[in-house]
């Protein structure tokens, strides 16, 4: 059996790497003003010139019922079965309009990921391995449910600037961040994302900081694949810094990614975050 693994735009994978593991994506919307763009590896530019332009967040769009359907239909022409990754369902209507198309199909399965951006390619990469083995659809399924507890998806931000444009933070959270020059950790636990710990100072200091307090905590990594995903791209010494401590941690694949617009449009520049399953301890 010929199984498609799919993911909206959220998944942060660009070309070469979708190609590289048989992916295929379904793009959400993106509103600036009156134009409406398809969500993709240039958005977030398009999203940051925008908003420093009009200092208005733009709008986000979730693939509706329509959109799955036809997307689906297309895949189906080449593949027997799919099994789909959804934008958590605590932070987009996505997986329940996927979800419920997919009941009109006996050959469509749709996973609520619980993550956001490359915490979702990590369960798709690992659903494409199982599938490239020969595993049925629902043993994937299966497989990929019980690792979706351990995909540790976290970011840095510079600013919070974004947070309080969407409503996110207060104005005096937000005054008090940037004055005094704190670094806040997105966590995202149980599908939702939420403060973890903070950093002081500069961001490429505090961009080591995070990914030192990261990998302390979440220390049972499946030593597999890793990503650096990033909003905006950091220095390029910062960077491979990171790239040299996650290759002396035992990663064997250390993949580097843009955040979507979708995502980018939630954090804002200059924020950057290291994503793997810590769950090698349980493998």
């Amino acid at each position: 059996m010929k199984i498609a693994i799919t993911a909206e735009s959220t998944i942060d994978l660009p070309k070469d790497l979708r190609e590289k593991f048989d992916i295929k994506t379904v793009p959400f919307s993106i509103l600036l003003g009156e134009e409406l763009i398809e969500d993709g590896e240039d958005a977030a530019r398009q999203i940051f010139d925008y908003v420093a332009k009009t200092k208005v967040l733009p709008k986000t769009s979730a693939v509706n019922e329509e959109q799955y359907r036809d997307f689906f239909d297309a895949v189906l022409k080449e593949y027997d079965a799919i099994v789909h990754f959804s934008l958590s369902s605590q932070m987009s209507s996505a997986f329940e309009n996927a979800r419920r198309v997919a009941e009109n199909y006996t050959n469509v399965k749709v996973i609520d990921s619980q993550s956001l951006s490359t915490g979702i390619a990590l369960l798709a990469i690992y659903a494409r391995k199982l599938a490239n083995k020969g595993d049925e659809v629902d043993k994937i399924v299966e497989a990929v449910e019980k690792r979706i507890p351990f995909v540790q998806a976290s970011f840095v931000l510079k600013r919070l600037d974004y947070l309080y444009k969407g409503g996110r933070c207060s104005r005096l959270q937000l005054f008090g961040a940037n004055l005094l020059k704190l670094r806040p950790q997105i966590l995202v636990q149980n599908g939702k994302m939420g403060p973890s710990k903070r950093f002081r100072g500069n961001m490429d200091k505090c961009i080591m900081e995070y990914c030192n307090a990261t990998l302390e905590t979440f220390d049972s990594p499946d030593l597999d694949t890793a990503f650096i995903t990033y909003s905006s791209k950091p220095q390029t010494e910062t960077l491979e810094r990171i790239k040299e401590l996650l290759k002396q941690r035992g990663f064997k694949n250390i993949y580097t990614t843009t955040a979507s617009g979708t995502i980018s449009s939630h954090c804002g520049e200059d924020c950057l975050g290291i994503l793997y399953i810590n769950d090698g301890s349980k493998k």
